[in-house]
């Protein structure tokens, strides 16, 4: 066994293969993390969804105005076989409209919130694979600086590969952006 200091550099088929699948199964873990989250929603949130793509669309919205205006047409006294109900200021109206808007309210945020930690638990995930992107990057830059040591390529004046190959302080970047946040 000789001590050869430079990795080897190709691949055989199988590995390529396994990095195929590797990035694929990445690609599926990030679509399906919507649907992980979406089969352990409980009843209300899944009521709450429901509704909420419902009652969010044209057809709703044409419905509320046509049974509104219907409501101050009969009972504004334009339409006589009609007994006035909840004559002008619409009181009655106005409670109805305050309580639905208080429901709806109130499903728009139960769906907000479930969206807000799935987008959550996106942005964690993407921060680990950039970490780990930038520990492979790393590496390649070590291999890299290897290869070109060993065909006799003096790389010591570059500072900024000097640089790149340091690897990055991922503890000093949270600490600062957290003072960054603390400072807002």
């Amino acid at each position: 066994m000789t001590d050869n200091p430079i990795p080897q550099v190709g691949r055989t088929l199988a590995e390529l293969e396994d990095l195929t699948h590797d990035v694929a199964k990445s690609r599926n873990l990030l679509r399906s993390m919507k649907a992980k989250a979406n089969e352990h929603r409980t009843l209300f949130e899944k009521i709450a969804d429901r509704l909420r793509s419902m009652l969010g669309s044209i057809p709703v919205l044409l419905l509320h105005i046509l049974l509104i205006s219907g409501w101050i047409i009969a009972n504004s006294g334009l339409l006589p076989p009609i007994e006035i109900f909840d004559p002008f200021p619409f009181f009655f109206l106005g409670f109805i409209v305050a309580t639905e808007a208080l429901l709806l309210a109130i499903i728009v945020l139960i769906s907000q919130n479930r969206a807000e930690k799935i987008t959550e638990l996106r942005q964690e995930l993407n921060l680990q694979m950039s970490i780990i992107a930038e520990e492979e990057t790393t590496k390649l830059i070590h291999m890299v600086n290897l290869l070109l040591q060993h065909q006799g390529i003096d790389i010591t004046h570059d500072s900024d590969l000097q640089t790149m190959l340091k690897p990055t302080n991922v503890e000093q970047m949270e600490k600062v952006l957290e003072e960054e946040v603390m400072e807002d």
